[in-house]
């Protein structure tokens, strides 16, 4: 086999033995990387990491599956074309939902550092393309289409591997930012990358996805993005009108190099205002059509207990939740 002229069969990348599976590793990073490569049909890239989800299977060391896991992301950003990558990298999460299942228990923790590697791979390549407004589209696309981990129509996504990715989101987007491929990153569209979180939180059947959604990203990202005189609130005022602390990372990359769509144009925006425009995007999608009304009156909740009440127009808004 030609590693130029096709893919590695599944076979060798199945292997029972390692060599096998290491030199099929990197003849398929070197077919993929190629500058000539086209995008594989969704058959032939389904059948492919079908292979590399069992080599990854058999890898049973912890160095080995770290060494491993770090290389097939990697792939991501070493391949030139990146319509080649998003196309990878749809076919990684479509079979991370398509096998999820039958990861035993003793095998999910590798599974786990594995999406974790991928996730934060994926902001380095969108980082690198400069947050490429097609591109976050196509990655949006990706992750919350049919056979996307974050899907809000899929009642079948594995719970588990929701809970997972939300876990990790924020954590691997600041640490994406930390470690910029230029010395003056574009700041990351943030309204774009949380979105499938708002969509997901607005339509969920699940109340358990909607309380990790809130407990792993809506509450620990308004108090990151939080006001800066948060810490000098009045202690008379009633508990329940305080913002909730929370013992979380600051996300200091994050809330210093972030920006609302268009990173070109607005540049860094200040806390204060980004966090408005994200509050704004959560009430637009709740308020949609398609959300569940048990979601829409939670999320409602969130959003006025996060904003800030001497904002202008803030009493219309007041009125439109108090409707509901």
């Amino acid at each position: 086999m030609a590693e130029t002229d096709s893919p590695p069969l599944g076979k060798y990348l199945a292997s029972s033995d390692k060599k096998t599976r290491d030199k099929a590793v990197k003849s398929l990073a070197a077919f993929l990387s190629d500058p000539s490569r086209d995008e594989l049909p969704k058959l032939e890239m389904a059948k492919l990491w079908k292979g590399i989800f069992y080599c990854f299977w058999m890898s049973d060391k912890p160095l080995v599956q770290q060494a491993l896991a770090t290389e097939l992301a990697e792939i991501l950003l070493s391949i030139s074309n990146l319509s080649v990558s998003l196309a990878f990298l749809r076919g990684f999460w479509e079979a991370i939902v398509r096998e999820w299942g039958g990861i035993d228990r003793l095998r999910m923790d590798k599974y786990y550092m594995l999406v974790r590697r991928f996730v934060n791979a994926t902001f380095r390549l969108l980082m690198r393309n400069n947050w490429k407004s097609s591109a976050c589209k196509d990655y949006i696309s990706i992750i919350s289409h049919r056979g996307g981990p974050l899907c809000p129509d899929d009642a079948r996504l594995p719970p588990s591997l929701i809970y997972h990715i939300a876990d990790i989101y924020l954590e691997e987007l600041d640490k994406a930012l930390g470690n910029p491929p230029t010395e003056s990153p574009l700041p990351a569209p943030l309204t774009a990358l949380l979105s499938p979180f708002f969509t997901l939180a607005a339509r969920t059947t699940n109340n358990i996805t909607f309380q990790r959604i809130q407990s792993s990203v809506l509450d620990p990202l308004f108090v990151a993005f939080g006001s800066p005189d948060e810490d000098e609130e009045d202690e008379d005022e009633p508990r329940s009108r305080k913002r909730p602390r929370l013992s979380v990372v600051t996300y200091d990359n994050l809330v210093s190099n972030s920006c609302s769509t268009d990173p070109k144009r607005e540049g860094a925006l200040e806390t204060g205002q980004l966090r408005k425009i994200l509050l704004r995007r959560m009430f637009d999608i709740a308020s949609e059509q398609d959300s569940r009304d048990s979601n829409r009156r939670k999320l409602y909740a969130i959003w006025k207990s996060n904003w800030d009440d001497e904002e202008e127009g803030d009493d219309d808004d007041s009125k439109v939740v108090d409707a509901t």
